[in-house]
């Protein structure tokens, strides 16, 4: 027998609820870099713990038509109500700020950094945070002080990894009330392909030919001897030629040009799109080891040979977007 949920009208009906919390929820607590937590942007509702021992308990009074009861009862929930505002008070005011996130590649795990902190100076306690992805993490922020807290999120594909909405709620003082929002922070890790390792780079394509020698005055590496011109240093000049009988020389220095190679994209070609990328990511990690220029040709893209930090980087980028929609 079919289960009710997965009846194709009950899943459209969800779908377009779904839609409409989003939406709804959209122009609530937009997109920022750092939230202000105030009444618009906090639930609140009884936990599930509190709510099943006030019901527990309000039937078990009129079951036993005890007065005790009735009033331990009615006493339980007027600690709801003073519980709303002390538990809307550990959240309101709190800041929550994006601070950084770590680029990874394909597979890896990234870090999301942000900054709990108190906009009037109070002190908030057990503040239970998660991302989709994440582990749920319990943090409290001193009086008049911040707190980094750091999630760990699994990632899939390469490109702009967004976490999504946090979700941060807390029970606090007497776990009677659950007050809660979601949190949009624009923050995004960047996720480079994975690394793939092949035999040998295939038709490596260069400027120069490797090991093509330069002539360079004043090196130490000799190359060769050539006729003398006055303009030569005299400490290059090949007397011994002239002992012979021969027309002065003069002796020629050389220094061995570096080759510039070109990760091309046609390199691997027949590969599928995503394993020419994860490949050419593992030949820009090997040349940078090696310190050797090498610079990158994709679909509308060049990046001039050179080498460093600064370099890999922007190669990098440029694999972890190709294909990818910028403006996303």
């Amino acid at each position: 027998m079919q289960n009710v949920v997965d009846l194709p009208f009950v899943q459209r009906y969800r779908k377009r609820a779904e839609q409409r919390w989003r939406r709804w929820l959209n122009r609530r607590i937009p997109p920022a870099k750092s939230v202000v937590l105030e009444q618009r942007r906090v639930f609140i509702f009884p936990s599930r713990t509190g709510l099943v021992l006030l019901l527990l308990m309000l039937v078990a009074a009129i079951n036993y038509q005890n007065n005790m009861s009735f009033a331990l009862t009615f006493l339980l929930a007027n600690l709801f109500v003073v519980a709303i505002l002390h538990t809307f008070a550990n959240l309101s005011g709190l800041r929550i700020q994006a601070v950084r996130a770590t680029p990874v590649y394909c597979g890896q795990t990234a870090e999301f950094v942000v900054l709990l902190s108190g906009s009037n100076g109070r002190a908030y306690q057990t503040l239970h945070m998660q991302w989709p992805g994440s582990e749920w993490v319990t943090e409290s922020v001193p009086e008049k002080g911040e707190t980094y807290v750091s999630f760990f999120i699994p990632t899939t594909r390469r490109g702009w990894h967004r976490p999504g909405r946090m979700r941060l709620e807390t029970y606090y003082p007497l776990g009677l009330i659950r007050a809660w929002t979601w949190i949009d922070l624009d923050i995004q890790a960047m996720v480079y392909p994975r690394p793939m390792a092949s035999g040998a780079l295939p038709g490596i394509a260069s400027d120069r030919p490797d090991g093509y020698a330069q002539p360079v005055p004043g090196n130490d590496d000799f190359y060769g001897l050539r006729d003398y011109e006055l303009r030569d240093s005299p400490r290059h000049a090949y007397w011994k030629s002239l002992a012979k009988g021969l027309p002065l020389q003069s002796k020629q220095y050389t220094a061995y040009a570096d080759r510039s190679v070109w990760l091309d994209w046609q390199l691997f070609e027949g590969y599928p799109p995503e394993q020419r990328l994860s490949h050419l990511c593992y030949w820009v990690l090997e040349f940078d080891r090696k310190n050797e220029e090498y610079g990158l040709r994709l679909p509308g893209i060049s990046i001039a040979p050179d080498v460093g930090e600064p370099h890999k980087l922007a190669v990098l980028r440029q694999l972890a977007l190709c294909g990818v929609d910028r403006e996303d």
